[in-house]
């Protein structure tokens, strides 16, 4: 879940809180909040909507990214994998602006740099990740979960009168659909099982229209089914977002990807169908195994 959704969250809870308040006789009033505009469309007309080249980042002298080379088209579902420590997070960490590359180059389409930009603005700009771990609000519904992400206004007072016009209210159904969530939607977010809650989270970045998913370890933790039907959500993202899947589980990996990108020391080891990475006498020594 980005930054600026976690404060969303919190203004959230607040506006409840502001509205029980007003239902009183003493009434109530906290000062709104806005958010920053959205930016223009990301332009891919060469063929990449990620580039990333020669980058590097080290942590006290080790080289966590080390020479790292990337690129990814419009639409791709592209799946990194690779042992402990190969460099994953921290590729999604410089990509998403939490860490800062030391040298290295970074753009989301051709022409945004993304490390003249934070977090948030880089979230602004359509790029949304989903961290192992789900983060959704459980004391609110599956409905006001997905609500809360739209883009719109999140000031207190704003959301305390907010009513989806008929385009939000078709979107939202839409992505309920997608996340397998439609019966849901008045559960409560902390009712769900642990891959619904991965769902729903998922539904959250896709309710901010990006333009690419970062998905760490999406089914970790899941059941076979909820796992069958993960793989069958991204499969239909796949085309209308590009996607950066990273994961261990390989059965998974074999019915999502098409191209693979195997990290290890913070470098591109190996790329190409999984049938080729797999053949790769160098990915079998250091990761897949014998």
């Amino acid at each position: 879940m980005t930054p600026d959704l976690m404060e969303e969250g919190t203004r959230r809870m607040q506006a409840v809180a502001v509205k029980a308040a007003q239902d009183t006789e003493s009434g109530g009033r906290k000062a709104g909040y806005s958010r920053i505009a959205t930016p223009g469309e990301v332009d891919t007309t060469h063929g990449r909507i990620l580039y990333l080249e020669d980058v590097h980042v080290s942590f006290d002298g080790f080289k966590a990214i080390n020479g790292l080379n990337l690129d990814i088209a419009p639409g791709e579902l592209r799946c990194i994998i690779g042992p402990n420590g190969a460099g994953k997070t921290t590729m999604m960490d410089i990509i998403t602006g939490k860490t800062r590359p030391d040298s290295g180059t970074v753009f989301f389409g051709s022409t945004i740099d993304l490390l003249r930009h934070n977090e948030p603005q880089i979230a602004q700009l359509g790029i949304g990740r989903k961290f192992q771990k789900p983060t959704v609000f459980e004391q609110l519904t599956v409905f006001e979960n997905l609500e809360l992400a739209l883009k719109t206004h999140k000031g207190v007072k704003h959301s305390m009168f907010f009513r989806l016009d008929s385009a939000q209210s078709d979107r939202l159904a839409e992505v309920l659909h997608t996340i397998h969530l439609a019966g849901s939607v008045h559960r409560m977010a902390g009712e769900l099982s642990h891959g619904q809650k991965q769902w729903l989270e998922i539904g959250m970045l896709l309710m901010q229209d990006p333009k690419l998913l970062l998905l760490d370890e999406p089914v970790a933790g899941m059941t076979d089914d909820e796992t069958a039907r993960t793989a069958e959500l991204f499969l239909r993202l796949k085309g209308q977002h590009s996607l950066m899947v990273v994961e261990h589980d390989m059965s998974f990996i074999t019915t999502i990807s098409e191209k693979v990108t195997v990290l290890c020391d913070g470098s591109v080891l190996a790329e190409g169908t999984l049938a080729q990475v797999q053949a790769d006498e160098r990915v079998i020594e250091v990761y897949l195994g014998r």
